[in-house]
This record gives C-alpha cells, structure tokens and sequence, in this order.
C-alpha cells in the first residue's frame, strides 16, 4: 500500500491526463502485467515473509522496489533526464537485535545500473535486484548491516484484488490501482548478519500495484495488512483513514483453502487498534497491535517485535512502520505476515 508514498512534488509539474488511468474492465494479462507500466505515475513491488534459521530462530523479510515518473524533462533527448527513478527498501526483523535493521536506495532509470523492465517483473537499483525466474522470483540484496540471497517459489496463482485487479481505493472512480498478490510464495537462501550467514527458509507475499491516482485530499494514511493463513489461505485488508482516525475506504479480499475468492466490502473491514508503541527516535506513536475484523474472521495482530519503523526520508520522504506480524483467533495461530501503517508521522501529501 506504500504505492502513493513516492515523491509527489517531483509530480507537481505533470498534468493527470499525461499519464496513463486505470480504467474498469482491462483483464491483467501475464507475464506481461508482472512487468513495468512505465506510463503511469508510480508503481512497486512489494516482498515480504516470515523465515526461520537452522537455529529455529524466526526472521521478517521486506524488500521492496518502486518505480516513479515524474513527468517532467521527458522531451529532452538527454539520456541524463529523469523520464523514471527508482527507490528501494530493505528491512530486516531480528528479536535477536532488538529494532529493525532497515537501508534504502534511489537512482534515475538508466546505463543498465538502476532499471524497471517491461514484459516481466526485473528491477534492480546497482546490486539490489528483484527479478522473475523460472519457477518464482530471485532477489539479491546488499544493504548497510545484512545481505540477502533469496529465491521466492510460486506456489498459487496470481490474486487479483479488487474488481478483477481494480483496487479501489475511494469512492471517486479515479480512486484506484491496478494490484494483485501472489501469496504462499515458498523461500528458500541465505542472509547473513554480522558477518554470519544463516540458512533459511519460509512463506512470503509478493504484492505488485500500480497507479496514477494522489492519495484522496481526506485521507492522512493508511493500514493494510497481508496474511499468508495456516491452511494455505490468504487474507489481505486495508482501511485508508481520514484526519479524525476514521475509516475513509476499506477493502480486501479472503482465499480460502479450497482457492476460492471472497472481495470484501469497505463495510466488512475494520481495523482497531489494541496496544501502541512509541517510536524512541522520531516519537511518532503506531497501533502496533490490531485487532482485525475481515468478514466473518477476528483476528489479533501482533508484531514479531515491536521496533519495526523504516524512515525513508532519503528515498521516498516519509517515515512508517511496517513489521511481521503473527495473527490469532482465540489463542490459536491462524497465519503470519505484515502489517503497514503510514501517515501516522504526518498526513502523506499527495
């Protein structure tokens, strides 16, 4: 859900119809649609995941790639001139080490060092790589305090959100992304910390949304969360709150075991916070702890640790939190993932 984060005075100059809309009825086609929209405003690939070590010590994994276009200086024939940039995060949750080990990374597209292929997914900022393969996605990733070999196996199909992959984010039609998930992605490598390198393996979310839509002008942020369930289910929901901490839009969609698919209503999610933390560095307050409701499921999030905030003001210009989460129902654990949660800092301007 970072999608709309990405710098919006860099788009301050561009009109919205130079760029491409989302518009009803266009079926997501793949691999194609795994790939680059180079003409709309901004687009990311999102990974994350639970893994364990050989030790049984639990991980939280998040990598995640966005693509900008700014729209402006596209005229000029210098291969210099902004026409896309791209941003990167990488975070690593270890209770071992108390707070989140987090790096980040911005280039303009070009000269083969920073990228966004089209036709099928293949991004990478210098030796930050996300790239689809034959059986799933492969990432590499050299961050400041932890490294990251991974191979991600796919093992469901794509999840369109929404209305066929038209996520509606508001009750305006212009209100919308393009997004699908492709949950219970099996992971398989190594990364190493402090110079030891650690064996792992677990479930992960790839999440890919693209758009050309400003956050709603009353909306302030957002909460979202992606569950891989126990029974090999999938649960995404999201609530996009306005000034007052009210639910503006909500939405989300249920696969059950047997693949089925449930979209849920603005009316069906809801998201209360049940314990917060205070962040000791920039003392921005998150509900780290939630108590969901989508459709007939309540379920209690809790954070693999509670010190998950990623400032990315040298990248994307905001600071949010966004950690692993463990979900239960009544003491029993239903599925793990994460949990995003942004414009608690301040409103994300758009």
């Amino acid at each position: 859900m970072m999608l709309l984060a990405l710098c919006a005075c860099l788009c301050a100059g561009a009109r919205a119809q130079d760029y491409a809309q989302v518009k009803p009825g266009v079926a997501l086609q793949f691999p194609r649609d795994a790939g680059s929209h180079a003409q709309f405003r901004t687009e990311w690939w999102y990974l994350t995941g639970w893994v364990k070590d050989a030790r049984g010590r639990d991980l939280g994994i998040q990598i995640t790639f966005f693509r900008n276009r700014p729209g402006v200086a596209e005229s000029n024939p210098s291969k210099f001139a902004p026409r896309q940039l791209l941003f990167a995060h990488a975070a690593l949750a270890d209770p071992g080490k108390g707070k989140l080990l987090h790096d980040q990374r911005a280039a303009r597209a070009g000269f083969g060092l920073a990228e966004a292929q089209e036709g099928r997914t293949g991004v990478w900022i210098d030796d930050w790589s996300l790239r689809q393969t034959d059986a799933g996605y492969s990432a590499r990733i050299a961050a400041h305090d932890f490294s990251y070999a991974l191979d991600f196996k796919t093992t469901q199909p794509p999840l369109a959100q929404g209305e066929g992959g038209l996520s509606r984010k508001g009750p305006r039609p212009a209100q919308a992304s393009y997004y699908y998930s492709e949950p219970q992605l099996k992971v398989s490598g190594t990364i190493t910390v402090a110079g030891e390198r650690r064996e792992v393996s677990g479930t992960a979310w790839l999440d890919h949304e693209w758009s050309s839509a400003y956050l709603a002008e009353e909306a302030v942020g957002w909460d979202w969360v992606g569950l891989n369930l126990a029974d090999g289910g999938a649960l995404m929901a999201f609530r996009i709150r306005d000034k007052d901490g009210r639910s503006y839009w909500a939405g989300g969609s249920l696969r059950g075991a047997d693949g089925r698919v449930r979209v849920l209503k603005p009316e069906e999610v809801g998201f209360e916070p049940a314990r917060r933390w205070r962040s000791p560095r920039t003392g921005v307050e998150y509900p780290v702890a939630m108590r969901l409701r989508a459709g007939e499921l309540n379920l209690e999030l809790e954070p693999l640790l509670d010190d998950q905030e990623l400032d990315a003001r040298a990248s994307t210009g905001t600071i949010y939190w966004e950690g692993a989460v463990r979900a239960r129902a009544g003491g029993k654990m239903l599925g793990q993932g994460y949990l995003e949660l942004t414009g608690y800092w301040k409103r994300l301007k758009m």
